[in-house]
Protein backbone atom coordinates (compact mmCIF):
# COMPACT_ATOMS: atom_id res chain seq x y z
CA UNK A 1 0.00 0.00 0.00
CA UNK A 2 2.79 2.40 0.88
CA UNK A 3 4.51 1.96 -2.47
CA UNK A 4 1.33 2.35 -4.54
CA UNK A 5 0.17 5.29 -2.44
CA UNK A 6 3.54 6.96 -2.81
CA UNK A 7 3.50 6.47 -6.57
CA UNK A 8 0.03 7.98 -6.84
CA UNK A 9 1.12 11.04 -4.87
CA UNK A 10 4.28 11.40 -7.00
CA UNK A 11 2.34 11.22 -10.27
CA UNK A 12 -0.22 13.76 -9.04
CA UNK A 13 2.56 16.15 -8.01
CA UNK A 14 4.40 15.66 -11.33
CA UNK A 15 1.30 16.46 -13.39
CA UNK A 16 0.61 19.59 -11.34
CA UNK A 17 4.19 20.86 -11.45
CA UNK A 18 4.69 20.40 -15.19
CA UNK A 19 1.53 22.33 -15.95
CA UNK A 20 2.30 25.06 -13.44
CA UNK A 21 5.90 25.43 -14.67
CA UNK A 22 4.74 26.29 -18.21
CA UNK A 23 2.42 29.05 -17.00
CA UNK A 24 5.03 30.44 -14.61
CA UNK A 25 7.57 30.73 -17.44
CA UNK A 26 4.97 32.53 -19.56
CA UNK A 27 4.27 34.93 -16.71
CA UNK A 28 7.98 35.59 -16.24
CA UNK A 29 8.48 36.14 -19.99
CA UNK A 30 5.83 38.88 -20.17
CA UNK A 31 6.64 40.62 -16.87
CA UNK A 32 10.32 39.87 -16.03
CA UNK A 33 9.27 39.18 -12.42
CA UNK A 34 12.08 37.50 -10.48
CA UNK A 35 9.55 35.83 -8.17
CA UNK A 36 7.91 34.22 -11.20
CA UNK A 37 11.27 33.01 -12.53
CA UNK A 38 12.22 31.59 -9.14
CA UNK A 39 8.85 29.85 -8.90
CA UNK A 40 9.18 28.52 -12.47
CA UNK A 41 12.60 27.03 -11.72
CA UNK A 42 11.18 25.68 -8.45
CA UNK A 43 8.45 23.85 -10.40
CA UNK A 44 11.01 22.49 -12.88
CA UNK A 45 13.16 21.24 -9.99
CA UNK A 46 10.13 19.63 -8.34
CA UNK A 47 9.14 17.97 -11.62
CA UNK A 48 12.65 16.58 -12.02
CA UNK A 49 12.56 15.35 -8.45
CA UNK A 50 9.31 13.50 -9.04
CA UNK A 51 10.79 11.83 -12.11
CA UNK A 52 13.76 10.79 -9.95
CA UNK A 53 11.41 9.26 -7.36
CA UNK A 54 9.62 7.27 -10.07
CA UNK A 55 12.95 6.08 -11.52
CA UNK A 56 14.17 5.09 -8.07
CA UNK A 57 10.97 3.14 -7.42
CA UNK A 58 11.34 1.25 -10.70
CA UNK A 59 15.01 0.42 -10.13
CA UNK A 60 14.27 -0.74 -6.59
CA UNK A 61 11.98 -3.50 -7.94
CA UNK A 62 14.88 -5.35 -9.58
CA UNK A 63 15.50 -8.86 -8.31
CA UNK A 64 18.47 -9.63 -6.11
CA UNK A 65 21.57 -10.86 -7.93
CA UNK A 66 25.07 -12.09 -7.11
CA UNK A 67 26.46 -8.56 -6.73
CA UNK A 68 23.52 -7.33 -4.63
CA UNK A 69 22.26 -10.41 -2.77
CA UNK A 70 19.86 -8.37 -0.64
CA UNK A 71 18.26 -6.69 -3.63
CA UNK A 72 17.97 -3.09 -4.73
CA UNK A 73 15.40 -1.73 -2.27
CA UNK A 74 17.71 1.06 -1.12
CA UNK A 75 17.66 2.59 -4.62
CA UNK A 76 14.61 4.51 -3.40
CA UNK A 77 16.69 6.06 -0.62
CA UNK A 78 19.50 6.98 -3.01
CA UNK A 79 17.18 8.76 -5.43
CA UNK A 80 15.40 10.53 -2.58
CA UNK A 81 18.76 11.86 -1.37
CA UNK A 82 19.48 13.12 -4.90
CA UNK A 83 16.12 14.90 -4.75
CA UNK A 84 17.28 16.86 -1.70
CA UNK A 85 20.44 17.92 -3.55
CA UNK A 86 18.45 19.05 -6.61
CA UNK A 87 16.01 20.99 -4.44
CA UNK A 88 18.89 22.66 -2.60
CA UNK A 89 20.95 23.60 -5.67
CA UNK A 90 18.52 24.08 -8.56
CA UNK A 91 15.63 25.36 -6.46
CA UNK A 92 17.02 27.11 -3.39
CA UNK A 93 20.38 28.45 -4.53
CA UNK A 94 19.03 29.63 -7.88
CA UNK A 95 16.24 31.56 -6.15
CA UNK A 96 18.76 33.21 -3.81
CA UNK A 97 20.97 34.11 -6.80
CA UNK A 98 18.02 35.58 -8.68
CA UNK A 99 16.99 37.56 -5.58
CA UNK A 100 20.49 39.00 -5.29
CA UNK A 101 20.42 40.08 -8.93
CA UNK A 102 17.03 41.72 -8.45
CA UNK A 103 18.21 43.53 -5.32
CA UNK A 104 21.08 44.94 -7.41
CA UNK A 105 18.77 46.08 -10.21
CA UNK A 106 15.19 46.34 -8.91
CA UNK A 107 12.39 47.19 -11.33
CA UNK A 108 8.63 47.18 -11.08
CA UNK A 109 6.11 45.15 -13.08
CA UNK A 110 4.66 47.28 -15.83
CA UNK A 111 2.72 46.93 -19.07
CA UNK A 112 -0.61 45.44 -20.01
CA UNK A 113 0.35 41.97 -18.74
CA UNK A 114 0.70 43.04 -15.10
CA UNK A 115 -2.22 40.78 -14.13
CA UNK A 116 -0.70 37.59 -15.57
CA UNK A 117 1.54 36.74 -12.55
CA UNK A 118 -1.42 37.14 -10.19
CA UNK A 119 -3.61 34.84 -12.28
CA UNK A 120 -0.85 32.25 -12.64
CA UNK A 121 0.00 32.27 -8.93
CA UNK A 122 -3.62 31.94 -7.83
CA UNK A 123 -4.15 29.09 -10.31
CA UNK A 124 -0.93 27.43 -9.14
CA UNK A 125 -2.05 27.64 -5.51
CA UNK A 126 -5.28 25.85 -6.44
CA UNK A 127 -3.43 23.14 -8.42
CA UNK A 128 -0.79 22.61 -5.71
CA UNK A 129 -3.56 22.36 -3.10
CA UNK A 130 -5.06 19.41 -4.95
CA UNK A 131 -1.63 17.76 -5.21
CA UNK A 132 -1.00 18.38 -1.49
CA UNK A 133 -4.43 16.95 -0.68
CA UNK A 134 -3.56 13.74 -2.57
CA UNK A 135 -0.28 13.43 -0.64
CA UNK A 136 -2.11 13.92 2.67
CA UNK A 137 -4.76 11.31 1.81
CA UNK A 138 -2.17 8.71 0.76
CA UNK A 139 -0.03 9.44 3.81
CA UNK A 140 -3.00 9.00 6.14
CA UNK A 141 -3.34 5.42 4.88
CA UNK A 142 0.02 4.54 6.46
CA UNK A 143 0.53 7.28 9.07
CA UNK A 144 -1.80 5.79 11.67
CA UNK A 145 -1.89 7.83 14.88
CA UNK A 146 1.56 9.39 14.41
CA UNK A 147 1.93 13.15 14.31
CA UNK A 148 2.96 14.60 10.96
CA UNK A 149 6.44 15.48 12.21
CA UNK A 150 6.98 11.96 13.56
CA UNK A 151 5.68 10.43 10.33
CA UNK A 152 8.17 12.43 8.27
CA UNK A 153 11.01 11.54 10.65
CA UNK A 154 10.26 7.81 10.91
CA UNK A 155 8.70 6.83 7.58
CA UNK A 156 10.68 4.09 5.85
CA UNK A 157 9.17 4.76 2.41
CA UNK A 158 10.72 8.09 1.34
CA UNK A 159 8.29 9.12 -1.41
CA UNK A 160 5.40 10.35 0.72
CA UNK A 161 7.51 12.51 3.10
CA UNK A 162 9.35 13.99 0.11
CA UNK A 163 6.13 14.86 -1.71
CA UNK A 164 4.55 16.22 1.47
CA UNK A 165 7.47 18.56 2.11
CA UNK A 166 7.76 19.56 -1.55
CA UNK A 167 4.06 20.36 -1.85
CA UNK A 168 4.06 22.25 1.44
CA UNK A 169 7.10 24.19 0.31
CA UNK A 170 5.46 24.87 -3.05
CA UNK A 171 2.31 26.26 -1.43
CA UNK A 172 4.23 28.47 0.98
CA UNK A 173 6.51 29.60 -1.85
CA UNK A 174 3.51 30.52 -4.00
CA UNK A 175 2.05 32.59 -1.18
CA UNK A 176 5.39 34.37 -0.75
CA UNK A 177 5.62 35.00 -4.49
CA UNK A 178 2.04 36.29 -4.56
CA UNK A 179 2.84 38.67 -1.70
CA UNK A 180 6.01 39.91 -3.40
CA UNK A 181 4.34 40.44 -6.78
CA UNK A 182 1.29 42.12 -5.24
CA UNK A 183 3.39 44.56 -3.21
CA UNK A 184 5.50 45.32 -6.29
CA UNK A 185 2.36 46.09 -8.32
CA UNK A 186 0.92 48.29 -5.58
CA UNK A 187 4.10 50.22 -4.81
CA UNK A 188 5.96 50.00 -8.11
CA UNK A 189 9.05 49.00 -6.10
CA UNK A 190 10.85 45.89 -7.38
CA UNK A 191 12.50 45.34 -3.99
CA UNK A 192 9.38 43.51 -2.82
CA UNK A 193 9.63 41.15 -5.80
CA UNK A 194 13.27 40.47 -4.90
CA UNK A 195 12.37 39.97 -1.24
CA UNK A 196 9.71 37.39 -2.17
CA UNK A 197 12.28 35.58 -4.31
CA UNK A 198 14.79 35.53 -1.44
CA UNK A 199 12.19 34.11 0.95
CA UNK A 200 11.42 31.35 -1.56
CA UNK A 201 15.13 30.52 -1.79
CA UNK A 202 15.55 30.31 1.99
CA UNK A 203 12.45 28.13 2.26
CA UNK A 204 13.68 25.67 -0.37
CA UNK A 205 17.14 25.44 1.20
CA UNK A 206 15.62 24.64 4.61
CA UNK A 207 13.32 21.96 3.18
CA UNK A 208 16.23 20.43 1.24
CA UNK A 209 18.32 20.24 4.42
CA UNK A 210 15.51 18.46 6.30
CA UNK A 211 15.07 15.98 3.44
CA UNK A 212 18.82 15.34 3.23
CA UNK A 213 19.09 14.65 6.96
CA UNK A 214 16.13 12.23 7.02
CA UNK A 215 17.20 10.41 3.85
CA UNK A 216 20.80 10.14 5.07
CA UNK A 217 19.55 8.21 8.09
CA UNK A 218 17.74 5.76 5.81
CA UNK A 219 20.84 5.36 3.65
CA UNK A 220 22.98 4.57 6.69
CA UNK A 221 20.51 1.86 7.66
CA UNK A 222 17.63 2.16 10.10
CA UNK A 223 16.17 -0.57 12.26
CA UNK A 224 12.57 -1.68 11.95
CA UNK A 225 10.01 0.38 13.82
CA UNK A 226 9.55 -0.21 17.55
CA UNK A 227 6.20 -1.86 16.82
CA UNK A 228 7.75 -4.30 14.36
CA UNK A 229 10.68 -5.08 16.68
CA UNK A 230 8.24 -5.83 19.48
CA UNK A 231 6.12 -8.05 17.24
CA UNK A 232 9.20 -9.96 16.07
CA UNK A 233 10.39 -10.44 19.65
CA UNK A 234 7.00 -11.82 20.68
CA UNK A 235 6.94 -14.14 17.68
CA UNK A 236 10.34 -15.58 18.58
CA UNK A 237 9.47 -16.23 22.23
CA UNK A 238 5.93 -17.49 21.63
CA UNK A 239 6.90 -21.17 22.08
CA UNK A 240 8.95 -20.50 25.21
CA UNK A 241 12.26 -19.83 23.48
CA UNK A 242 14.45 -17.18 25.06
CA UNK A 243 15.63 -14.28 22.95
CA UNK A 244 19.29 -13.39 23.49
CA UNK A 245 19.95 -10.79 20.80
CA UNK A 246 17.82 -9.20 18.08
CA UNK A 247 18.91 -6.81 15.38
CA UNK A 248 16.86 -5.52 12.45
CA UNK A 249 17.76 -3.46 9.40
CA UNK A 250 15.63 -2.03 6.59
CA UNK A 251 16.91 -3.32 3.25
CA UNK A 252 14.28 -1.16 1.59
CA UNK A 253 10.99 0.43 2.58
CA UNK A 254 9.10 -2.88 2.51
CA UNK A 255 11.86 -5.36 3.37
CA UNK A 256 13.84 -5.94 6.56
CA UNK A 257 16.76 -8.08 7.64
CA UNK A 258 16.18 -9.90 10.94
CA UNK A 259 19.18 -11.35 12.77
CA UNK A 260 18.48 -13.05 16.10
CA UNK A 261 20.26 -15.25 18.56
CA UNK A 262 17.90 -17.56 20.46
CA UNK A 263 18.41 -20.13 23.17
CA UNK A 264 18.10 -23.86 22.66
CA UNK A 265 18.15 -26.66 25.16
CA UNK A 266 21.64 -28.03 25.81
CA UNK A 267 20.58 -31.54 24.89
CA UNK A 268 18.80 -30.56 21.63
CA UNK A 269 19.64 -32.56 18.54
CA UNK A 270 20.54 -30.92 15.27
CA UNK A 271 17.20 -31.95 13.85
CA UNK A 272 15.32 -30.37 16.76
CA UNK A 273 17.30 -27.14 16.47
CA UNK A 274 16.62 -26.92 12.72
CA UNK A 275 12.89 -27.51 13.26
CA UNK A 276 12.76 -24.84 15.99
CA UNK A 277 14.53 -22.32 13.76
CA UNK A 278 12.14 -23.07 10.88
CA UNK A 279 9.16 -22.49 13.17
CA UNK A 280 10.60 -19.18 14.38
CA UNK A 281 11.13 -17.98 10.82
CA UNK A 282 7.51 -18.78 9.94
CA UNK A 283 6.25 -16.91 13.00
CA UNK A 284 8.41 -13.86 12.28
CA UNK A 285 7.13 -13.57 8.70
CA UNK A 286 3.55 -13.91 9.92
CA UNK A 287 4.05 -11.26 12.61
CA UNK A 288 4.94 -8.31 10.36
CA UNK A 289 3.54 -6.99 7.09
CA UNK A 290 6.99 -6.77 5.48
CA UNK A 291 9.23 -9.06 3.48
CA UNK A 292 11.75 -10.56 5.87
CA UNK A 293 15.22 -11.95 5.35
CA UNK A 294 15.73 -13.97 8.53
CA UNK A 295 18.90 -15.36 10.08
CA UNK A 296 18.58 -17.25 13.37
CA UNK A 297 21.61 -18.31 15.40
CA UNK A 298 21.02 -20.95 18.10
CA UNK A 299 22.88 -20.61 21.39
CA UNK A 300 22.68 -21.72 25.00
CA UNK A 301 21.03 -19.18 27.30
CA UNK A 302 23.33 -18.36 30.23
CA UNK A 303 22.49 -17.05 33.68
CA UNK A 304 24.59 -13.95 32.91
CA UNK A 305 22.23 -13.10 30.09
CA UNK A 306 19.23 -13.89 32.26
CA UNK A 307 20.48 -11.47 34.90
CA UNK A 308 20.73 -8.65 32.36
CA UNK A 309 17.39 -8.68 30.50
CA UNK A 310 17.85 -5.09 29.40
CA UNK A 311 20.85 -6.16 27.38
CA UNK A 312 19.28 -9.30 25.92
CA UNK A 313 17.71 -7.48 22.94
CA UNK A 314 19.72 -5.13 20.80
CA UNK A 315 17.86 -2.94 18.31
Amino acid sequence: MAASGGTKAVVAALAANLTIAVFKFIAWAVTASSSMLAEAIHSVADSGNQVLLLVGGKKARREADEQHPFGYGRERYVYSFIVSIVLFSVGGLFALYEAWQKFQHPHGIEGKWWWVPLAVLIGAIIAESFSFRTAIIESNHVRGKQSWSKFIRTAKAPELPVILLEDLGALVGLVLALAGVSLTLVTGNGIFDALGTACIGVLLVLIAIVLAMETKSLLLGESATAEHVEAIGKAITRDGAKLIHLKTLHLGPEEILVAAKVSVAENSTGEQIAAAIDDIEVRIRAAVDLKCVVYIEPDVFSQTQAGNPSESVEK
